[in-house]
């Protein structure tokens, strides 16, 4: 089972191998009559309300991929607010970049001394060539495995990949404005929202809107696993090896390539990792008062990973395109998975909400 970490750390799994042997595992619309303000107040450009409701958040009956860490599945009930109606895009990023001269984590120099607080004690410092900005991207080339456990076999650590350059420096985004922005760390996120005066969504709202007009769906179209290709870019084939492409790309695609849910949003399924602001706490379901109403939840007091014990990791919700059921099965909208601050690749990215207040507020 494929889990994120943090960025780096996986950088050195892989020299580890070769060197040391070792391996471890905003168009305007006006609000409907139910939202319930005294004022009218427009939907930012690009985003669509999201209703209040009480749902159903967690793994659901029938749902055959559910891992422990969904469980148990119990209701929630969030307020309404808006979502953008796509992943933010390349074409936006570049205007926020434009307009703060920010650089993303990917393209900054790494600082040796800061990484290895994060890392196991007395790991030895990689050699000043691999200590250079990057990310990791998708090894297109897998034509074999020799274990499905060991996924340095289909990632590689690409010097000079970021949002600009996706695959690698010599590759570009141009002609791929209304692509999803890749390699974007929480930190990045966190940077392209308040300059647009947003926020990363709750887990719990991220299911909200994933749900649409429904409150407890496997998938955003409803339960049928058949509906897969037709309304989710994932990965159809063999993983790693060969990827049919039945669903029309055989990596990331275009936003909008997929009819969206029943309330408008799009790509919440397949495409890209989309980031929240909850803590990534494999035992935060468990451990919930199921007497207690939950309203608004916001997720774990703090983060908890097992497999991943050096990072504090944030949720990332929806998969993305090298989802299939052999690997992560992640196409559904109560999986998660864990992704560290630092961290980024060629198939993370994230989109944002907006409540009533914080309109307001501007």
């Amino acid at each position: 089972m494929y889990h994120h970490k943090n960025i780096f750390q996986r950088n050195f799994i892989f020299i580890f191998i070769v060197s040391l042997a070792i391996y471890s595992c905003k168009n305007e619309k006006t609000v409907g009559s139910s939202f319930k303000e005294s004022s009218v107040i427009k939907a930012p450009k690009n985003m669509v309300w999201v209703e209040s409701k009480t749902f159903l958040q967690g793994a659901k009956e029938g749902d055959k991929y559910a891992m422990d860490r969904e469980m148990p599945a119990h209701e929630v009930t969030v307020d309404g607010f808006f979502i953008d109606i796509t992943e933010v895009t390349n074409k936006q990023f570049k205007k926020f970049v434009n307009e703060t001269k920010y650089k993303t984590v990917a393209e900054r120099e790494i600082d040796w001394e800061e990484m290895k607080k994060e890392l196991p004690e007395n790991t030895p410092k990689p050699h000043d060539s691999i200590l250079q900005p990057g990310s990791l991207i998708f090894n297109k080339k897998v034509n074999k495995v020799a274990s499905m456990g060991d996924y340095s076999q289909w990632w590689i650590w690409e010097i000079g990949a970021n949002w600009k350059h996706p695959e690698g420096p010599e590759s570009s985004i141009e002609g791929k404005d209304n692509y999803p922005v890749v390699h974007i760390a929480f930190e990045d996120a966190l940077a392209y929202c308040k300059w647009a005066n947003h926020r990363l969504p709750t887990e719990a709202e991220w299911e909200s809107a994933a749900q649409g007009t429904s409150v407890d769906n496997i998938y955003t179209w409803g339960n049928n696993p058949q509906a897969l290709n037709e309304r989710a870019n994932t990965w159809q084939g063999v993983f790693p090896i060969k990827n049919e492409s039945k669903d029309g790309f055989e990596l990331i695609a275009p936003v909008e390539s997929y009819p969206p849910n029943s309330i408008g949003v799009y790509d919440m399924l397949g495409n890209v990792w989309e980031l929240t602001s909850d803590w990534f706490n494999v035992n935060y379901y468990k451990e919930l008062n199921a007497t207690k109403k939950l309203l608004n939840p916001k997720g774990a007091d703090k983060a908890y990973s097992p497999s991943n014990p050096y990072q504090q990791e944030h949720v990332i919700k929806g998969g993305s395109f090298l989802c299939n059921a052999s690997y992560c099965a992640s196409f559904r909208i109560s999986a998660k998975m864990g992704m560290s601050p630092d961290s980024g690749s060629d198939h993370t990215g994230f989109r944002t909400v907006v409540t009533p207040d914080m309109l307001k507020a501007k």
